[in-house]
C-alpha cells in the first residue's frame, strides 16, 4: 500500500469533519482543497480513520461496496480502477423498508447486485471462479448514497473529486437488501445479462444489466477482494458485498418510493418518509 501524505493529526481531524457532517446533517468542506497534495492513499487512510470512529461507538463491519466500476464514470472522476467503502451494522435495511430521509444529507440511489460470502475470499490472485464459490447467495439491493463532503464548493464552484468520495466512504450510507435470493450458478443464469429497471413513484427512471459491472459483477468482488489484500484484509464469511451499480444514481427526496425491478430474480424497494 502506498505511503500516506498526510499527519496522524490530519487524518483524525478529516474523520471528525466526516462524523460532525453526518451528525448535523450539514456538509464539511472538500478535503482535496484544503490538501493540494492529497492522495488516493490519503483519501483510504481518511475512509479508515473514519470507520475507526465508527467501530469506537460500537458499530459493526458487515461488509464492503464496490464503487465506479464502469469506465465512463472512472473517466469522469479520473481514475483507472473502481473504489470501495465499508458496510456497517445500522446502515442495513431489510426489503420494503421505510427509511428516514432526514438521517441523510444528499439522498441518491443506485441498483445492484450484493453477493453473501459463505467462505473467505482473499487475494492477491483472487478471481471470478474463486468469488462464486466463495458466494452462498446472490439478492437484489440498493445502494443508498450521500455525501457528508460538499459536492460543489460554494466559494469557487469546484466540484468535489474522487480524493473526496473515496474519503467519504466511497459515498456509501446505507444498503437495502432484496427478499429473494439464488446461488450463483454460471449453468443456471448468465449473471451479466441480469436486468435491473428502476422506478420512482410508479415512473421508471433507469435500466440497466450486471455486465455494466466489470462485464460480470463477480469480477467486481474480485477485484475487491485483490485491493483489500494490500490492506490485510480478508473478505469474511457473512460478509455482504454489493457489487456495484449498473445505473446512473437516482436522486430521492422524502415521500419517494423506489422499486428495482430483477425480473426472474426478484426486485428490491424502500420508502423515504
Amino acid at each position: 500500500m502506498s505511503a500516506t501524505t498526510l499527519s496522524a493529526e490530519q487524518l483524525a481531524r478529516a474523520a471528525r469533519l466526516l462524523e460532525d457532517a453526518e451528525r448535523t446533517r450539514v456538509p464539511c468542506k472538500q478535503f482535496s482543497l484544503e490538501h493540494h497534495g492529497m492522495t488516493i492513499a490519503d483519501a483510504y487512510a481518511v475512509q479508515s480513520a473514519w470507520m475507526q470512529l465508527k467501530h469506537e461507538a460500537g458499530r459493526r463491519v458487515i461488509g464492503h461496496k464496490i464503487g465506479l466500476t464502469s469506465k465512463a464514470m472512472q473517466r469522469a472522476v479520473k481514475i483507472d480502477e473502481p473504489d470501495f467503502g465499508t458496510l456497517l451494522d445500522d446502515m442495513l435495511y431489510r426489503d420494503g423498508a421505510v427509511i428516514l430521509a432526514e438521517r441523510f444529507l444528499q439522498l441518491k440511489v443506485e441498483a445492484e447486485l450484493a453477493f453473501v460470502l459463505e467462505k473467505p475470499l482473499s487475494g492477491p490472485n483472487c478471481n471470478l471462479f474463486d468469488v462464486l464459490d466463495a458466494t452462498a447467495y446472490i439478492t437484489p439491493a440498493l445502494e443508498i448514497l450521500d455525501a457528508r463532503i460538499q459536492r460543489i464548493d460554494p466559494e469557487t464552484g469546484r466540484s468535489r473529486t474522487v480524493l473526496d468520495t473515496i474519503s467519504d466512504n466511497a459515498a456509501n450510507a446505507a444498503v437495502v437488501l432484496g427478499g429473494r435470493a439464488f446461488k450463483p450458478n454460471l449453468l443456471d443464469a448468465d449473471l451479466r445479462r441480469i436486468g435491473a429497471i428502476v422506478s420512482r413513484n410508479g415512473e421508471v427512471e433507469e435500466t440497466g444489466l450486471a455486465a455494466g459491472v466489470l462485464n460480470h459483477p463477480a469480477y467486481g468482488v474480485a477485484w475487491l477482494a485483490n485491493r483489500l489484500h494490500t490492506h490485510g484484509v480478508t473478505l469474511q464469511p457473512g460478509e455482504v458485498v454489493l457489487a456495484g451499480s449498473f445505473i446512473r444514481p437516482i436522486d430521492v427526496v422524502k415521500g419517494d418510493t423506489i422499486v428495482a425491478d430483477y425480473g426472474e430474480f426478484g426486485s428490491v424497494s424502500c420508502h423515504f418518509g
